[in-house]
């Protein structure tokens, strides 16, 4: 299955799922792709197996992807403080993989419905649906 995990900014996000995962299933192979170097270098340091950073590598990657994890931001074009371009929220979108979006409020978006709840609970809970898929 190939697993991949979208992150932008400082890569915090990124970096917390794949410790998640690692932590559960060391064997999971977990692709990483960072907005920038600075996400790509903190999903890499979490323990990926393969990082790659920018536009073209999201393209890519969601076209191979089974499964893409990350903050709600990597569907909604210009979000994260821009770092999300239009391209890479199209690939998201249109891809054929499964999206676990993890729901935060600071992507510019509200999401109604959605109760406010710790970041951990959130990973973990996207974690246990990725685990679910297998």
């Amino acid at each position: 299955m190939y697993i991949l995990v979208i992150d932008a900014q400082g890569g915090g996000i990124g970096r917390q799922l794949i410790t998640e995962i690692k932590s559960r299933k060391p064997e999971m192979t977990v692709h990483a792709v960072g907005t920038n170097a600075a996400a790509s270098q903190a999903m890499l340091k979490a323990g990926a197996d393969l990082c790659a950073t920018g536009e073209n590598a999201v393209i890519v990657a969601c076209r191979k992807a089974d499964v893409i994890i990350g903050p709600i931001g990597i569907a909604i074009a210009d979000s994260m403080l821009g770092e999300v371009t239009p391209a890479m929220a199209l690939a998201v979108g249109r891809s054929d993989a499964k999206r676990i979006l993890i729901p935060f409020q600071h992507c510019g978006s509200s999401i109604v419905g959605v109760s406010e709840t710790n970041t951990g609970k959130l990973i973990q809970e996207a974690v246990k649906n990725l685990l679910e898929t297998e």
